[in-house]
């Protein structure tokens, strides 16, 4: 299936490996070099941005192509298929000459989610910020259609709830530009929402993500906010100097007015780790803090940028924050000097306490690229590098059983091998990080640099 292709010209987003893929392609029985672990059944899927149309390649803003996912079944050591698909909002299906889906909307907003994919109580979710409607997609990755949980999606979603994985609950932070506040949703595991809860905020700032532990929601009140910039139609994030920055405690059941605004350095976030909750090294009661480890940029979206920041102009580090409840404070720790971007932890410890994390090391001119894991209790490094010309996604930890290890297990991601002009899945040994590859599951085309993915197993 083919379309109108966008002429890259000049802008960075529309050549080289961010420029969008022009068909939607099946391929079956993939080659492998190494051997794929028989304990991997299941998609592995990551969405990213692919316009079908760009009307002013010089005003094309990465974060505004429309969503295309890209999956690879596995099953008992074989790669079984590849497939490519885009999500069909309205929009994608009438310019593709199809019959248009339809379904439920929020404020009349009809987009292809471009930013994550998720799977939740029985259902595969491509999702986007600003107030859009997750879009439902079948095993096979066609579009089913909007999903507004049954009816009980008050508004739109963020583009990265987090599961608890004890409760197997939902819960996210969602924004709007057209809100005066942020909403506080939880899913239950009937897939409903069974609590909302709207936060005040002024200016109404992007919070692209937002922090979960056992017994709190953590707020990112920064200085990005949307506004209208001249002679651009609807709003945009924009930094706005001067704007405090501040860490907003809210309990999991509590009331908006409960909660409790901490003031720290102006930055922007767009993805944490993980955050947990902690006591005092002697272990005495009554003291409580809490850890967030995250990605940290010192400014995005200034002036000098206009808005729209090029590749490579913003470079984020990772960080820990240490927040402490009683004395109201956010203190701050460096822990890499590398630029680094898309961390992940095992999810079966999301909102507890974690010793290893995966980031993708952001590329530089001149530098090679790679994935990065962190032993964060030893303060040690492992990187796994790609060729030069090569890239690579962020990268997804799968356990190797349910009770196994928290290191126990397989990082995957998508890497472009330069030789092949052409992507690869490739299957990573947590343990043996830097040693390479167990398996590369060669790909038939190219993987545009995208956002996040998921990994849905056969059997949860």
């Amino acid at each position: 299936m083919t379309e109108g292709r966008p002429h890259a010209g000049t802008n960075p987003y529309l050549r080289g490996l961010y420029a969008p893929v022009h068909e939607e392609i099946t391929a079956v029985d993939l080659p492998v070099t190494g051997r794929i672990p028989g304990s991997l059944c299941g998609r592995y899927l990551r969405n990213g941005p692919n316009p079908l149309e760009v009307e002013d390649p010089a005003a094309y803003h990465w974060f505004s192509g429309e969503g295309m996912i890209h999956g690879v079944r596995l099953r008992d050591g074989r790669a079984e298929w590849y497939r490519n698909r885009w999500v069909r909002s309205d929009a994608v299906a009438g310019q593709l000459g199809e019959k248009l889906l339809h379904g439920p909307r929020h404020l009349d907003l009809d987009f292809a989610p471009n930013t994550h994919v998720l799977f939740f109580a029985g259902h595969c979710l491509a999702l986007v910020e600003g107030g859009t409607l997750p879009y439902e997609l079948d095993p096979e990755l066609h579009t089913i259609g909007p999903f507004d949980f049954h009816g009980t999606l008050p508004g739109g979603l963020s583009a990265h709830p987090v599961l608890d994985p004890r409760s197997g609950e939902l819960h996210a932070v969602a924004y709007c530009p057209a809100w005066p506040y942020v909403q506080y949703v939880v899913a239950g595991t009937d897939g409903r929402v069974r609590r909302s809860v709207d936060v005040p905020v002024g200016e109404r700032p992007m919070m692209h993500a937002f922090s979960l532990t056992e017994r709190y929601v953590l707020l990112y009140d920064l200085p990005v906010v949307f506004a209208r910039l001249p002679g651009a139609a609807g709003h945009h994030p924009v930094w706005v100097p001067g704007r405090p920055a501040r860490l907003g405690v809210l309990p999991r059941e509590g009331r908006a007015e409960q909660v409790r605004w901490l003031e720290t350095d102006p930055c922007f976030v767009f993805h944490p780790m993980n955050a947990f909750e902690h006591g005092p090294p002697d272990g005495g009661r009554g003291r409580r803090f809490l850890t967030v480890h995250l990605v940290r940029y010192d400014r995005f979206f200034d002036a000098a940028s206009a808005g729209r920041p090029a590749p490579g102009e913003h470079l984020a580090h990772l960080e820990r924050w240490t927040v402490d409840l009683v004395a109201g404070t956010v203190r701050r720790e460096r822990l890499d000097d590398r630029p680094v971007e898309f961390p992940r932890v095992d999810p079966r410890r999301l909102t507890l306490p974690h010793r290893f994390g995966y980031a993708m090391h952001e590329r530089q001119p001149g530098r090679d690229t790679g994935l990065l894991k962190y032993d964060l209790e030893r303060g040690t490094t492992e990187e796994f590098r790609v060729p030069a010309g090569g890239d690579v996604g962020e990268g997804v930890f799968v356990p190797a059983a349910p009770g196994a290890a928290e290191d126990e297990g397989w990082v995957l991601a998508y890497a472009y091998d330069p030789a092949r002009a052409a992507s690869d899945l490739v299957v990573l040994a947590a343990q043996d990080f830097a040693a390479g590859p167990v398996a590369r599951i060669h790909l038939p085309v190219r993987v545009p640099l995208g956002f996040h993915g998921t990994w849905v197993p056969d059997h949860p």
